[in-house]
């Protein structure tokens, strides 16, 4: 028996399809997968700071708050009133004061996790201008022995070298990076993502005149079980240009051939995202530090009132970040002028901790027990200079 292995098949036919229970129904609706967006500090800080109220808020509030400390300026034997540090530091450069350039520095540290401050100097001494610089541009150029040699600024296809020595570098702890540190941010992007999610949940509910989906659902005419593709496009067309939009709030549906609307009401889970929303705010603030109550957040009050949560946000948050900040740039700035100073926030001048230095200077000032020296050194002050 001879077998033709060239002879092509003839087709098989297809079974016949079963139309499903669900073809009938035209749901006006959708779901997805969960898409995180990325964690790079360019989109960190557009959906973030730029495009989150909650985290621009957070930051601007820190950054403001950090930059308007006043500050002292000492060394082991006297405090100065005028000094090249002082002067440097209230004019910076020909286009910021100090206030512009700490706030960008405070804002960089908690956006990307690092602040680079770049020194200008034409001889040795104090340099002559100083210069926050973008964190994102900035790369750490490892040497043989591991820290620094160097670090590089790019901008598109040009990149310039900085020595070590005149770039400031500032950085949060990073337990897992051994030359950039961990913003803030970071660690509230999920939050964020929620937040943002929440908000286009927001908008998307009143474009579509703030009602939930429905559907329409196709009972048949003349024993038809399903629509043609033509009458499913058209029907699709219909409600997106004629009953979606805050415009067509309330305009009613003309349906014809066996087309009948069923409103589908919110279910609980539904219900729940204004309070995700918000909970989401708090997770924000809590990841930057700030009181969710001088943002502005409703729920829980943690604090009996402003007040307490305003001293507890300079002591908890503002505080900390201005020292250690203040503290790198003294002893940068004294390694390149070859004096040893400090510059420190002065908290005397803080209004929010106004009760508690009284409470330190009257508490120190009734110790009969301690020299004037030791008092001295418990409140911050250099020693008393010989006359």
């Amino acid at each position: 028996m001879a077998f033709d292995f060239l002879k092509k098949s003839e087709p098989v036919a297809a079974p016949e399809a079963k139309a499903s229970a669900s073809a009938k129904l035209a749901v006006w609706g959708s779901s997805g997968r969960v898409v995180w967006s990325p964690r790079d500090v360019g989109s960190l800080t557009k959906n973030g700071f730029l495009g989150n109220p909650v985290g621009f808020r957070a930051v601007k509030v820190i950054a403001e708050a950090a930059a308007a400390l006043p500050v002292v300026c000492q060394d082991v034997e006297r405090r100065y009133d005028t000094h090249p540090v002082m002067a440097l530091l209230n004019r910076p450069n020909a286009a910021q004061t100090r206030a512009d350039l700490l706030e960008a520095a405070f804002a960089q540290l908690m956006l990307s996790g690092n602040t680079f401050v770049e020194a200008v100097s034409e001889a040795p001494g104090w340099p002559g201008e100083l210069h926050v610089l973008r964190s994102d541009r900035m790369t750490p150029v490892p040497g043989a022995d591991g820290w620094p040699k160097g670090y590089d600024y790019t901008v598109g296809s040009r990149k310039h070298r900085f020595p070590a020595e005149l770039v400031c570098h500032i950085r949060n702890f990073h337990p897992q990076d051994d030359h950039l540190g961990l913003a803030p941010i970071q660690a509230a992007a999920t939050a964020i993502d929620v937040h943002n999610s929440a908000a286009r949940w927001s908008k998307a509910l009143l474009d579509n005149a703030a009602r939930p989906s429905g559907a329409i659902v196709y009972n048949g005419m003349e024993g038809a079980g399903t629509m043609s593709q033509d009458q499913f496009d058209r029907l699709q067309m219909e409600l997106e240009s004629h009953h979606q939009g805050a415009r067509n709030a309330g305009r009613p549906m003309l349906l014809e051939g066996g087309l009948d609307w069923k409103p589908m009401g919110f279910s609980p889970s539904d219900m729940e995202f204004q309070k995700t929303k918000e909970a989401a705010a708090r997770d924000i603030a809590l990841a930057f530090g700030v009181p969710p109550m001088l943002l502005g957040i409703p729920g829980d009050a943690t604090y009996a009132n402003y007040a307490e949560a305003n001293r507890a946000f300079y002591r908890l948050t503002v505080l900390p970040l201005a020292t250690r900040v203040w503290s790198a740039l003294s002893h940068w700035l004294s390694g390149l002028a070859g004096e040893v100073i400090d510059v420190s926030p002065d908290l005397d001048g803080v209004p929010a901790l106004a009760a508690e230095r009284e409470a330190a200077w009257r508490r120190v000032s009734e110790a009969d027990f301690l020299t004037e020296a030791e008092k001295r050194r418990m409140l911050g002050l250099p020693e008393r200079p010989v006359e």
